[in-house]
Order: structure tokens, then sequence, then C-alpha cells
């Protein structure tokens, strides 16, 4: 029907990818499918095993952002046929286990004889080969495919790609946080996962979105999309203040009286050095429009409500971000959410990094100010997107117009690029936001 091989992105080891042939995948179940991929894309979770930060195997082929067509079905495979436009969740789940019918696709229990979660080409998760290839076998097809319109490259192929994993997971990362309308929201981390997490508080009517990181292009598409950008390495945020407070950003307009007055009390302020959680307290604390709002008391409620952490642990240490603090953005969001409020972990922890600067990091075992959490009354929610709960709400929210998350991508290549693109990406390098595949190309 088609080739004995194809062309796939293999893990080789640390810092080393390359393209090889593998051999194409058959119907080894009659609930599997084969799809041709037409898109797929290099994930920031991908770049864990690529610095060697996983238990990967060398021969692993990498990739779990499937976008493609049907070529082939099982016999038992129901809703879909040879020619239909698909994408596939990157989380493989049965469907019929505990936690499948409860809704946790991300946890099921039978795909894995390791733990609970399968998942295409990533440590831990299974015995199934990546998504970055020509051709995909997808298990259980009626449940983790699901139809699109339109025609491969058409004007939605770059949204519906990120349907697999980044779109739901950023969309997810929310409810992690409960965020409801109107809330406060900080998103630590702009990579693309962050950047379409603060995206998806937008759209569900959160009142502030602050996004935390330091490279000025992803900065720059926090900007644009309607959010705040805190640089974490500026060690003076009263600029960005008072262009916050006059909302007259660019113009030689002075400040109302009131605001000048804030602007004068908030520029004596210490803003401890290089500190996010500093910078947004003061903006916050320093609006009048929000502390003409206050109730007695509510002076201590100068954080938000809803803290994301959308790096995980390579968190960069903020007083020098060319070294990793696993806990630095777990103990910023710790300071900095409300109390009552509510800390949303989507950023990915392993439970084995051999690459860890310590014995206890090796285990995934990390110190935090748990009596801070604690006295606060936050809930913490984390763990893996249940994609399949959210990727039909949010492919009808594209086709509709009312989501567009490829603003992200800033890359489309061919196998070929994939070895410097991945060198790239992980240097977080020449504007290298959200990398897409194209297998035919």
């Amino acid at each position: 029907m088609w080739g004995e091989v194809m062309r796939a992105v293999v893990y080789k080891g640390p810092k080393d990818v390359a393209v090889e042939e593998v051999d194409d995948p058959k119907i080894e179940n009659p609930r599997d499918a084969i799809i041709k991929l037409t898109s797929t894309a290099i994930c920031g979770s991908d770049l864990h095993m690529y610095d060697g930060r996983t238990v990967a195997e060398p021969g692993t082929v990498l990739g779990h952002e499937p976008l493609g067509v049907v070529e082939e079905v099982g016999d038992a495979v129901t809703s879909f046929k040879k020619g239909d436009r698909v994408v596939v969740t990157f989380n493989i789940a049965c469907g019929h286990c505990f936690n499948c019918v409860r809704g946790f696709t991300s946890a099921c229990l039978t795909v894995n004889p390791e733990i609970a979660g399968g998942a295409f080409g990533y440590a831990k998760m299974g015995p199934y080969r990546g998504a970055q290839a020509e051709m995909l076998r997808v298990p259980f097809a009626d449940l983790n495919c699901t139809k699109l319109p339109g025609t491969a490259g058409d004007k939605w192929e770059d949204d519906f790609v990120l349907l697999a994993d980044i779109f739901p997971t950023g969309y997810y990362a929310t409810k992690l946080a409960m965020l409801q309308p109107g809330a406060s929201v900080a998103v630590f981390g702009a990579g693309p996962v962050g950047l379409l997490t603060a995206y998806s508080a937008l759209l569900q009517g959160a009142a502030q979105v602050f996004v935390v990181d330091y490279i000025p292009e992803r900065l720059d598409l926090v900007k644009d999309i309607g959010a705040i950008p805190i640089d974490f390495t500026k060690s003076d945020p009263v600029a960005q203040i008072k262009a916050i407070l006059s909302e007259k950003e660019g113009t030689s307009e002075p400040m109302p009286p009131e605001e000048q007055k804030m602007a004068t009390v908030l520029g004596s302020m210490d803003p401890s050095g290089n500190d996010p959680v500093t910078e947004i307290e003061i903006m916050r604390a320093g609006n009048p429009a929000i502390i003409g709002s206050w109730l007695p008391g509510e002076e201590k409620m100068k954080g938000v409500m809803c803290g994301i952490d959308a790096v995980g642990y390579q968190a960069r240490d903020r007083n020098d971000p060319s070294k990793e603090k696993p806990t630095q953005v777990l103990d910023d969001l710790i300071r900095l959410i409300n109390p009552t409020g509510h800390l949303g972990v989507i950023g990915v922890f392993m439970s084995n990094d051999p690459g860890a600067s310590d014995e206890h990091a090796k285990k995934g075992e990390y110190m935090l100010p748990f009596g801070q959490l604690w006295e606060k009354g936050m809930s913490v929610g984390t763990g893996q997107t249940p994609v399949k709960a959210i990727q039909e709400m949010l492919r009808d929210m594209i086709i509709g117009g009312q989501a567009k998350p490829s603003f992200i991508v800033s890359h489309r290549i061919s196998f070929d690029e994939v070895p410097e693109a991945y060198r790239e990406f992980d240097q977080r390098a020449n504007g290298y936001t959200k990398v897409i595949i194209k297998p035919q190309k």
C-alpha cells in the first residue's frame, strides 16, 4: 500500500536527534488506524528528552502532536474511514477503564504497563512510536482521533495541529488554577504552553493576565494578545507601572494628580531586584481603580487569584538565567497567589531526572514553602491534560473564528531541518517559539 520504510525523528542521546528510516507502521489491532501525517510539531516537553533529562532510550521515535489524513483503519474502527482528516490526542487511552469513563483519559489504566497514562513518543509513557514521522499508528482510533473539516494545508492547518496537545494543555492549565471570569492571573513561562495558557485565560474573561519570562520575542507575543509582559531580568519595574497606571503608554501626556502621587509612592518602593512577584503586586496595589474597589482588609489580596507554572522542573534561576532552579517558579507563585487562591502546575515535573544537580532532584524530590501554601489555604492542581475532554470544543472555537492559536507558530520546517531546529529551540534562539514539521515537504 505504501513503502516499507518511512522517515522519522529518532532520539540518539542527549543533544542528538537524527532523521532516519524506520519501518512503516502496521495495523496491529482491529481498533487501530494508520494516519498519513501532514503536520506535526516539536514540543517544549520534547526538549526534556533532548536534554537527557528523562529516561528516554536511544532509538525512540519522538513527537506527540499528530495531524493528518486516515490511510487505513482496522476492522473494528467505526467512526473513521480512509481520507478523513483527523487530529490525534497526544494521550493514548482505551476509553473504557475506570479513569477513562470518568474523563481522565490522561491516566488510562490499560495502555501502559508502567504507570497510569500513555502517550506517543515519550519517556515512560508506553511502547508507542512518536509522531514526528511520515506515518503513525493510532491505537483505539475511535476515541483518540477527532474529525476535522477542510483539507491538508488549508487556513486551519497550523491551528488544528495545536489541538493535539498545546492548545488543550494551555486551556487545561486555567482549569487546574480554577480560573473564573474576572479573575487575576499570573502565568510563569511564555513558551508555547504559557502563551496559550494566557490566551485561554483571556478567552475566558480574565480581568488581568500577567506573563513572566525573559525572552524578548516571547514577551512581545504576550503584549500582542493583550496580556501584561513581565521581564524577570529587569530590576526596575517602575516604567511599566507608570505606563499601566496612566494608560497613555507612548505619549508625553501628564498623568492625573492621583496617579502622579501613586507613581511617586511606587517609585520610592524597593522592587527587590529581579523579582516578578513584587513587580506584579506593585502593579495591582498601585492601580487606583483596583484599590478603589477594595473593602477593608482586601489590601491583603494584592497578589493574584490564579497562578500557573508553565515552566516545570527546568525553570531558570531568575537571579542567573544561565542556571536552573527547579522550584523557582513554584516558590514565586506561592508568594504571589492570594489567600484562598489557586495554583495550577501544568509545567512538567519528572520522577526520574538523570541530569539533575543533586540526588533528591534526580528522584523528583524538591523543597517547597509548604507552610506558606497551607497557611494561605491555596488549592493545587497538577498533571497531564485529558485532551479529549477539551479538544472538540477548541476545534469548534477555531472553526467559528473565536480562537486562532497559531499566532505562536514561528517556524515551519522539513525533516531535513529538524536537527538544527531542535538545537535552536533548545537554546530559545532566533525567535523560536513553536516549530511545525511538514513531513511531506
